[in-house]
């Protein structure tokens, strides 16, 4: 697996097509973080900015190998261990950009609740913050998986669905991700930070699960 790896994270380097996500995401933090807004509050709209672009890099991730080249590594290895390696490989590149876009965040912002009345502990709002993010991360992996190849083929479908998916679940109530960046929003209005433990694991079966069908669909339609 360890092969396969760095095998789909070097082709996702060569082809350049993680670039408009990153620049997608910096755009989001760009436009929505400023320095001296309340940390909670930045915290939760970086975490809310990475769940499309998960999304978007399993898409990347699970159509950059020529259909030759997927078709040799399936023979290899079997089409569900490919599969597998491209949406991990999406998952890492969404992490890698979130991790230090959080620190980024967290860095610039003012350490105090919305209403400035209250200190914010740095580090503990932070942490939050981060698994915050790897929520969002998790089920953007989750929607991207979902729509995309093996079940969705067709570009013109795959695209916009992925894309409606992913704000749906990123404003829907009962969603793990909005829950737990309504999380670090509703604490910054008394600076209270709440660990998202309850979500986080949420969305981590949500994605274990999603990812486990597609590979499974992956391995009935190769």
């Amino acid at each position: 697996m360890t092969a396969l790896l760095r095998y789909q994270a070097a082709l996702l380097a060569r082809s350049h097509r993680w670039l408009p996500p990153l620049l997608l995401y910096g755009a989001f933090l760009g436009i929505g973080v400023q320095s001296g807004q309340p940390i909670l509050d930045s915290l939760g709209y970086a975490a809310a900015a990475l769940l499309p672009i998960a999304a978007w890099l399993v898409r990347v991730c699970v159509t950059q190998e020529p259909a030759a080249a997927r078709d040799c590594a399936s023979a290899a290895v079997g089409p569900a261990r490919v599969h597998l390696a491209a949406v991990l490989t999406a998952l890492g590149a969404a992490l890698l950009l979130g991790t230090p876009g959080t620190l980024l965040v967290a860095a610039v912002s003012d350490p105090h609740s919305a209403d400035h009345q209250h200190e914010v502990p740095v580090p503990e709002a932070t942490v939050a913050g981060l698994l915050a993010a790897v929520a969002c991360a998790l089920l953007g992996t989750a929607v991207g998986a979902l729509c995309n190849r093996p079940l969705l083929r067709r570009p013109g479908w795959a695209i916009p669905v992925t894309m409606l998916a992913a704000l749906l679940v990123s404003v829907a109530g009962a969603s793990p991700a909005n829950a737990a960046v309504s999380g670090l929003v509703d604490g910054s209005h008394s600076g209270t930070v709440t660990m998202p433990l309850l979500p986080l694991a949420l969305t981590a079966a949500v994605a274990a699960g999603a990812t486990a069908l597609v590979c499974a669909l992956s391995s009935r339609r190769s």
